[in-house]
């Protein structure tokens, strides 16, 4: 058998020429080369599709190119916006003139990758890391979600 280089958009894999190998690789979004195990010393390469979450979002931190430093925050989701929530979380601040401490509240704007819109709602528990200014307000990225609200109300 013949082998001939197909041009996928990202690089060039080896197949072998049959009319099935070259219509799934146009299908193919991530292929890797996968060797043979019946036959080691031939160079028989197989075409393997890998299962990636969907996301083209470029300000995810797990699929785009977002870097994420700096501190990490966990709060409770009280606003959600489209590709925005803000949390809120507690902390304890110390006030000089009665020497005691006081809670406040903190608010924090965090940019909600769209892979993860549909499984944030509010009163959920999340974590949010550090990034480059995204705009404005806009300072942190979500990372994970910890707690659902559902599990709260039980």
């Amino acid at each position: 058998m013949e082998k001939k280089e197909e041009k996928t958009t990202e690089r060039k894999v080896k197949v072998e020429s049959s009319p099935n190998a070259v219509a799934s690789l146009k299908e193919k979004t991530t292929e890797r080369k996968v060797k043979s195990k019946e036959a080691p010393k031939s160079a028989i390469e197989k075409v393997v599709k890998i299962a990636e979450a969907v996301c083209a979002d470029k300000d995810c931190p797990k699929h785009g190119n977002l870097k994420v430093r700096g501190r990490v925050f966990e709060g409770k989701v009280i606003k959600k916006f489209h590709k925005r929530v803000v949390i809120e979380f507690e902390r304890m601040t110390y006030v000089r003139k009665y020497e005691r401490y006081a809670k406040s509240k903190t608010k924090l704007h965090a940019r909600l990758p769209i892979c993860m819109e549909k499984e944030i709602d509010l009163g959920d528990l999340i974590k949010i890391q550090e990034c480059r200014p995204l705009s404005k307000i806009i300072h942190f990225v979500v990372i994970k979600k910890i707690k659902s609200a559902l599990r709260e109300q039980l």
